[in-house]
């Protein structure tokens, strides 16, 4: 697993690996399996993670929102390898959850892997990358409030997740694609919230 993850068939080939090889896997050996690129593969798996059938136990989005935060913060700032506090890096899942998480993502991920290249590449470099960066921070934030109403974290997770791809594969285009996903997820929110009170 010396290479670093160039889609996302890569990254859940690297998560099914863990989970053959393992009783259970942790936020701390995927960072060590997704190699020095790891900040993008986690911005795309933390989110998938909510929006797939374990997203739903709660309190679980809250924390993966604070896993996204931590990711994002130290991409913002410019940290060239990802880094997770112990408490953190020790949670794990049971092999079993994360193959059938795996197997659920699978299609969804070769279509990521068909639709979305190297287009634009100068949106997916330098600045953009903090700019970016802030952004993820910003949809995070709206993520513990939303976790209150059924399915509403999948907005903001999905537009996370187009991020993460678009960093992944060099797609500027997807990168455009995720700013305007983020905008219109930050004002789904706001309109539920608006119509709870």
């Amino acid at each position: 697993m010396a290479n670093d993850p160039h889609s996302v068939g890569d990254i859940l080939d690297r998560l099914d690996e863990l989970a053959d090889s393992n009783d259970e896997v942790s936020l701390g050996q995927t960072i060590e399996a997704f190699g020095n690129r790891s900040y993008a593969p986690f911005l795309i798996v933390i989110p998938l993670i909510d929006i797939s059938p374990v997203g739903s136990i709660p309190g679980l989005p809250t924390l993966l929102a604070l896993v996204i935060v931590l990711t994002a913060g130290q991409l913002l700032f410019g940290r060239k390898h990802l880094w997770l506090p112990g408490f953190l890096a020790n949670r794990s899942l049971k092999s079993k959850k994360v193959k059938k998480g795996v197997e659920k993502v699978r299609p969804v991920g070769k279509w990521m892997d068909k639709w979305f290249h190297g287009r634009l590449p100068a949106l997916t470099k330098g600045p953009m990358v903090r700019v970016a960066a802030a952004a993820i921070i910003v949809l995070t934030m709206a993520v513990p409030p939303l976790e209150l109403l059924p399915l509403a974290t999948t907005a903001p997770m999905a537009a996370i997740a187009a991020f993460g791809m678009a960093l992944l594969v060099r797609d500027g285009l997807l990168m455009i694609v995720a700013f305007v996903a983020a905008a219109g997820a930050l004002a789904a929110a706001a309109g539920l919230w608006a119509s709870r009170g």
